[in-house]
């Protein structure tokens, strides 16, 4: 199979730049010189119900996206998606979503609502519009993956939205952000969606936080949901959110630079053994390498003691530096599953373009002295 990938276009360093300014003065307009300098508070505060530093730090976020309201939740971007699903739409109800591997965790969600999926192909208008045609009165909710589920996705998230909304204008609309916040110039919500949700641990935040941001009359619910002392954002939890949101535009433009140059070099033929590479999202945005020979597994046996990261942690958390050397994802090996005897992908986090290629190099010589 001839694989074509279609990434999401990152914003630039410069933009991320101008995003990280943007939000050191939304901080400054809801926080002291003081607070700043602070872990926050705790407990559920009267009047509040949470702690008065998660409550700025929703109120930064929800600015910085241009949404009405931002709520901190626990679950990761999984709990987030499902807060918001939750938040839109009733068990049992049917949602629209896209033709492809639902992603499995996201799936687990969908299950345990008994939601009804009803698939059109959002890389074709014609299907999103023959399919809604025919379902108009059964869909409930929409659901739209940001990143890609198949290796071949080429939709836009806002022509979608935007052609969802024309045709069902009073049915909620749900993002799922993840590996997208604050890489790409919108996210759901600024794309017209009703509800956006990521993982704060995707951007260089703490372990186990979510957000769920959008129209206030939807968060309002998942607030509602939040109410015992357990369910709060601590505020020194909230303040780790606030450091990888200022933090995480630049650290990820700088990335991205990183695999557009391993593009290039490794296409350029500076490794021997391999057969092309290109981007995609699969799902954060990375460097897919395929080798002449089916030699995959054997390649990622040997890179873990060359330095490369032998499995995620949170996909481009804070813990994360190394360049991580992995399989495919499972929704592409879903799709074909042969990609995993030929291919791998590469995020190089923090690291340099000629540190991964050092890897491959040393890797490919080693699998081929082996044969």
């Amino acid at each position: 199979m001839e694989v074509t990938t279609y990434p999401l276009h990152s914003i630039s360093l410069e933009e991320a730049k101008a995003l990280q300014f943007k939000i050191i003065d939304v901080i400054t307009r809801h926080f002291d010189g003081r607070e700043v300098l602070s872990l926050g508070d705790l407990g559920v505060v009267p009047g509040l119900n949470k702690p008065t530093t998660t409550k700025k730090v929703e109120e930064v976020i929800a600015e910085v996206f241009g949404a009405e309201r931002a709520q901190l939740v626990w679950g990761s971007g999984t709990g987030a998606l499902r807060w918001a699903l939750m938040s839109t739409v009733k068990p049992g109800d049917a949602i629209l979503v896209h033709e492809a591997p639902i992603y499995p965790t996201t799936q687990a969600s969908v299950e345990s609502m008994s939601l009804r999926s009803i698939r059109a192909d959002y890389n074709d208008p014609a299907s999103i519009a023959a399919v809604i045609a025919a379902h108009k009165d059964e869909i409930k909710g929409v659901l739209v993956q940001h990143t890609r589920q198949k290796i071949d996705d080429r939709y836009d998230l806002e022509t979608v939205i935007t052609q969802i909304k024309s045709l069902l204008p009073d049915v909620p609309v749900v993002t799922d952000d993840n590996y997208a916040a604050l890489k790409v110039k919108k996210i759901g919500c600024q794309a017209g969606a009703d509800l956006a949700s990521f993982s704060c641990f995707k951007t260089l935040g703490p372990e186990g936080v979510g957000v769920v941001i959008g129209k206030k009359k939807y968060v309002d619910r998942v607030e509602k949901c939040q109410y015992s002392g357990g369910s709060q954002i601590q505020g020194y939890q909230a303040m780790a959110v606030l450091r990888g949101l200022i933090y995480a535009p630049v650290a990820l433009a700088v990335q991205s630079e990183v695999n557009e140059e391993l593009v290039v070099r490794l296409n350029a033929g500076e490794v021997p053994g391999v057969k092309r590479a290109f981007l995609a999202n699969a799902q954060s945005k990375v460097l897919l390498v395929e080798f002449d020979t089916d030699c995959a597994a054997q390649v990622l046996k040997v890179t873990p003691s060359l330095g490369a990261a032998s499995h995620p942690v949170g996909c481009e958390s804070i813990y994360e530096f190394a360049p991580m050397i992995y399989r495919v994802s499972g929704t592409f090996r879903a799709q074909d599953p042969t990609l995993e005897h030929r291919m791998i992908r590469i995020n190089p986090l923090r690291s340099g373009a000629d540190t991964v290629i050092r890897i491959l190099r040393e890797a490919l010589a080693q699998v081929g002295k082996e044969d």
